[in-house]
């Protein structure tokens, strides 16, 4: 049961009905595309004639086209519906401590148009050129009607200030995206945390939408964030910042974190864990240099995730030890967050997912081990090639119209 919020509700009228029947129709459409008027009727359960009054709205306001007429033992000959995903453009951004990635897509989340851009550790320089690029882009696309941008950042962003105010690896606080991004390009801007951003692109473009409404995106890159979504819901918290689990000790008194913590789950399970554990163990004695840099293309300088799982598949014994170690820490995360929220399914997004046959068994070993709930969860590795921190800002505009409005 949801309770009724007394201090911030809205009541029921006849325009929340059409607003919800509304959304209702566009969301079948969307799933069961191409589908007749009588089609919608029978999955919505409204009548015909309200489901052709909500059809026409929408085909007059260009969110669904017409398409072929098909066959009908009697009567008309239906006409199938589809959603016009040339409608609009959104502009996705997903910012990343070293490099940030910015795409055009449309209603269906496919890219139209990709490009990058170094990431400055000076948010103010950062912005500057990011509100350039983005001009740039929208000016090289004149024919697209642009709905909005949505923005995947690596930390935490305050519900009511809409500032990012929680980023340790990107070393900033307290900074304002959403003012100078709608200033300089006139559009609405919509901010979320990656993982969050991840678990809204699980929901609104994954394999298992329909089949469940407890979900959590753990996203392993320079950090661990993680997205939950239970009873169907987004869980932010009461300011915005729930799901830092990341930031929650897993060794007592262990390694310094940015947060300011000791003994961060992500200190011993991200990317720059077993990066700093590889670099420790399989330095040389004197020089401090990365053994196996020279044999193994291996940079001088401190190595990649990439480098690690490189060296690792080429059986250098210290890179194994750092991503298996990586690998139990996680396990270790996970069975916590298992026995605590009971999900039906967990996505992992990051780069481990390209050596899942590595980290998939010691994974799911240590949770066998460590989780005991009655909880049939299932660990599921996303895709890296779907970019699911950039889909999940397209569809951070697109629950404007598609998501359930908030009544009561």
């Amino acid at each position: 049961m949801r309770k009724i919020d007394l201090t911030n509700f809205q009541v029921a009228t006849s325009v929340t009905a059409r607003d919800i029947n509304r959304r209702i129709v566009l969301n079948l459409i969307r799933r069961h595309q191409p589908v007749s008027r009588a089609d919608l009727a029978r999955h919505s359960g409204l009548q015909r004639s309200t489901v052709s009054v909500i059809a026409e709205q929408l085909i007059k306001e260009n969110w669904i086209t017409e398409g072929a007429s098909g066959h009908a033992p009697r009567g008309r000959r239906p006409t199938f519906l589809h959603l016009n995903k040339g409608r609009v453009g959104i502009i996705g951004i997903d910012l990343r401590p070293a490099q940030t990635q910015i795409a055009i897509a449309n209603l269906d989340a496919q890219f139209l148009a990709q490009e990058s851009l170094p990431t400055a550790q000076n948010p103010d320089e950062f912005i500057a050129e990011l509100c350039a690029r983005l001009n740039n882009l929208i000016s090289a696309h004149p024919e697209i009607s642009y709905e909005g941008i949505g923005i995947s950042l690596p930390g935490r962003i305050d519900s009511q200030s809409q500032k990012l105010v929680f980023a340790p690896n990107l070393g900033w606080r307290d900074v304002d995206l959403k003012t100078p991004l709608e200033s300089a390009t006139g559009l609405q801007v919509e901010l979320e945390n990656a993982a969050n951003a991840c678990a809204l692109a699980e929901v609104w473009f994954g394999r298992y939408s329909e089949a469940t409404s407890n979900l959590l995106a753990v996203t392993v890159s320079e950090g661990i964030g993680c997205g939950l979504v239970l009873n169907g819901q987004i869980v932010r918290g009461s300011s915005g910042v729930a799901g830092e689990f990341g930031h929650v000790t897993i060794v007592e008194n262990g390694l310094a974190c940015r947060c300011g913590n000791l003994g961060c789950w992500e200190m011993y399970a991200s990317n720059s864990a077993a990066i700093r554990h590889y670099a420790q163990t399989a330095s040389r004695p004197r020089s401090g240099k990365v053994s196996h840099s020279l044999n193994n293309g291996l940079s001088e300088s401190a190595p990649t995730f990439d480098d690690v799982v490189r060296l690792a598949e080429q059986g250098a014994p210290k890179a194994v030890e750092a991503l298996e170690r990586m690998a139990h820490y996680l396990g270790n995360g996970l069975a916590m967050l298992i026995t605590g929220l009971a999900p039906d399914i967990v996505v992992i997004v990051g780069e481990v997912t390209r050596d899942w046959q590595r980290f998939g068994p010691i994974i799911n070993d240590v949770i066998n081990r460590h989780s005991f709930t009655s909880a049939r969860t299932r660990i599921i590795p996303t895709d890296s090639a779907s970019q699911p921190r950039l889909r999940g800002t397209i569809a951070l505009v697109l629950q404007k119209h598609f998501g359930a409005p908030l009544v009561a």
